[in-house]
């Protein structure tokens, strides 16, 4: 029997995996996830704030509950809101792109960085490198979306398991610590979170599928409804 040739650009990208692991990037990163989302502690009495976050995070604020609701702009990003200092019932605010913001947040004022997340055992894939993943590496496929937005769109073979519920069932997924997953959602923001929470849990190979599956059926390639 013939092996099948694997692709250039899938041999390409599983090279990536083989590469000296770098220092840990998340050393320079600011706050923690908790059930999705990334919690930014800050000082709303402070000036000058520097934060550095993932593209793809969506950020929320935790102070003194004292301080009660303070607006938060980012003028960069049309965002203006009323926060407060429980994460829990206060809004979010998703860095789509990389680069530099100000913010307000009452009287304080500061930057947050977006940068891209970059580690030897991840890589973002475009969506024909995605379907070439699919047909000759056959991964373990999450998908990280709702119940409700499932059932709309979704690759043929896909598990299921929302981003707010990964961290909590990160257990299920123990088998596959040594497999290829690829990992979407609806257009690449929550699955980089995603990706992060695997890989620091030691998984070895993981594909983000980097515009979502939005660009995924737009460029033709199949996908499947209901549940």
């Amino acid at each position: 029997m013939i092996k099948k040739l694997i692709p250039a650009c899938c041999l390409l990208l599983c090279t990536v995996f083989s590469l000296t692991a770098q220092a840990n990037q998340d050393d320079i990163i600011s706050g923690e996830i908790v059930t999705g989302y990334r919690v930014l502690p800050v000082n709303p009495e402070n000036s000058g704030i520097t934060l550095t976050v993932y593209r793809g995070d969506y950020i929320k604020f935790s102070y003194p509950q004292t301080a009660g609701s303070l607006l938060f702009t980012m003028p960069q990003l049309q965002y203006k809101d009323h926060v407060t200092g429980n994460p829990e019932t206060s809004p979010f605010f998703k860095m789509k792109t990389t680069g530099t913001y100000d913010f307000t947040l009452g009287q304080a004022t500061g930057s947050v960085t977006v940068i891209e997340l970059s580690r030897p055992n991840y890589i973002a894939v475009s969506a024909e490198e995605g379907e070439q993943i699919l047909q000759n590496l056959q991964p373990f496929i999450l998908d990280v979306r709702t119940p409700q937005e499932y059932r709309k769109i979704h690759i043929k073979g896909t598990t299921l398991i929302p981003i707010r519920q990964l961290q909590a069932r990160i257990g299920e997924l123990e088998s596959k610590k040594h497999e290829d997953i690829f990992i979407y959602c609806a257009t690449g923001n929550r699955s980089t979170v995603a990706a992060r929470i695997l890989a620091n849990q030691g998984f070895k190979r993981i594909y983000n599928l980097r515009y979502g599956i939005f660009d995924w059926a737009r460029k033709g390639y199949p996908y499947t409804k209901g549940k």
